[in-house]
């Protein structure tokens, strides 16, 4: 059996996005999540390749996985293709100009929802991560679901969850233990799963 978000059920399309993840080489993981809604932190995000086994997983398994963008990008026609692969606009005025509070409420108005962030912020080597995946998790009230792309294993999607506590250090070494033997496309790439230091204006929701 394969992964599927739970209350699916396979369609010809999940089928197929299935059958061409696995003639690639790849399989799709997806932990059980304790609810219908999480923040998806990807990682590692080092190359412009990881984009096709993580929109292949959003199909193969019917996950809720959607993805948020400036709402500009999504005028015609551009915005026919990020709706597709799952972009929801977000427009920072409406919150107050924060775009980490635009989050939280697109993430309480859906139903359910699987909202990824690439937190290294750079397909590059960076010194840590942006937190603002985190805080939208928390304040959402939702958990991490920490979603791996491997390319030492081709496995790609969620291998586990964490319930941010507030205790970012803490909740971040949760992270980082479970991403421990995760390789990325381009491993020299790989920025560590560390939140952005008080020296570089963090932590904070950025």
């Amino acid at each position: 059996m394969s992964a599927l978000w739970p209350g699916r059920r396979h369609t010809p399309f999940s089928r197929l996005a299935l059958a061409a993840l696995r003639l690639s080489g790849w399989t799709p993981v997806l932990a059980p999540p304790p609810g219908p809604k999480v923040v998806g932190a990807v990682a590692p995000h080092t190359h412009d390749a990881d984009f096709w086994p993580g929109i292949m997983f959003k199909f193969a398994t019917r996950a809720p996985v959607h993805f948020v963008a400036k709402h500009q990008l999504f005028t015609f026609p551009v915005g026919l293709f990020m709706r597709a692969v799952g972009g929801l606009p977000v427009d920072r005025r409406r919150a107050g100009g924060n775009f980490v509070d635009g989050v939280v409420a697109l993430i309480e108005r859906e139903p359910e929802i699987m909202l990824v962030v690439a937190p290294e912020g750079t397909r590059s080597r960076g010194e840590y991560w942006r937190t603002g995946f985190y805080y939208m998790a928390l304040e959402a009230n939702v958990p991490i679901a920490v979603t791996a792309l491997d390319w030492g294993r081709k496995q790609v999607g969620v291998i586990g969850y964490v319930t941010p506590t507030g205790d970012i250090e803490a909740d971040f070494a949760l992270i980082r233990e479970m991403l421990r033997d995760v390789r990325g496309h381009t491993p020299g790439n790989e920025t560590p799963a560390v939140p952005r230091p008080a020296s570089a204006g963090g932590p904070s929701k950025a």
